[in-house]
């Protein structure tokens, strides 16, 4: 189990998270949220790559920072961000992190071998990562993530740079791998979560905002009416409706004005 508890985070004079308090069991979660709502810093303080301001993240009840490398080795975790080494071949990369990781030397070469495969990489395992397409960089990333079968994975925007196939490919490997694991995805691509999500957390301006099923969200914000229209029961979602409905049209609820915000300062 991992626990957050009145997560905190300030930069100087902005609160980038402000009491975030969350508790992950085994399955997949979908963190979503528009860019700046502060899911990338949740991520790091959850891997331990930054310190909250205040509260504090467990795993198994102990703080993860006491754990150290023992928490290390049960976590997998993909950034969005590429920073590589592009002198590296693939299986270089993987090679160093396994190492990072205390997988035994003996073990690396099967364990490499295995999640190349599952990103579709094998073939370009011995090229060098700065002749790799920015696609085929986040999949190195997940790649390295997957070292080990952690315990708890988390994935940063990890489709982010595929094509529709590879997204489609990502996310049916990314339910493949839950089980006894927590999977925590962060995104804001909501086609990337909602039909594997067992639970979806929506976050802003470093708030939850709120949490539960997709069915239970959609019935919660999407009125009768566009229920009827866009279909959000079960069955449904399943299925997936056609054009704007489902977890799509309660994200563009909650957060469609920041999306335009977004967009017109892009403009």
């Amino acid at each position: 189990m991992l626990e957050l508890s009145a997560i905190t985070k300030r930069y100087g004079d902005k609160l980038a998270l402000d009491q975030v308090s969350l508790t992950f069991e085994p399955g997949i979660y979908g963190l979503l949220g528009p860019n700046g709502a502060g899911k990338s810093t949740l991520m790091n303080i959850i891997t331990g790559n930054r310190r909250p301001t205040a509260g504090q993240v467990t795993w198994e009840g102990k703080e993860i920072q006491s754990l150290k490398t023992r928490y290390r080795s049960i976590l997998g975790y993909a950034p969005q961000q590429q920073g590589l080494y592009d002198s590296f071949t693939g299986r270089r990369f993987l090679s160093y992190m396994a190492a990072l990781k205390g997988i035994p030397g003996k073990k690396q070469p099967e364990e490499i071998k295995r999640v190349l495969s599952y990103v579709n990489l094998s073939e370009a395992a011995d090229r060098a990562i700065g002749t790799y397409s920015g696609g085929m960089k986040q999949r190195i990333l997940i790649a390295q993530a997957m070292l080990g079968n952690p315990k708890l994975l988390v994935l940063d925007e990890p489709t982010a740079g595929l094509d529709p196939k590879e997204r489609v490919r990502i996310r049916q490997r990314i339910e493949a791998l839950s089980g006894d694991r927590i999977i925590l995805v962060s995104t804001h691509v909501v086609s990337d979560i909602e039909p594997i999500a067992k639970e979806i957390i929506l976050i802003k301006q470093g708030r939850i905002l709120d949490q539960g099923t997709v069915e239970g969200l959609c019935r919660k914000y999407i009125t009768e009416a566009s229920q009827e229209k866009n279909g959000c029961g079960a069955e449904v979602l399943r299925e997936k409706s056609n054009g704007l409905g489902g977890l799509e049209q309660v994200y563009m609820e909650l957060f469609g004005e920041e999306e335009k915000d977004a967009w017109a300062d892009k403009v």
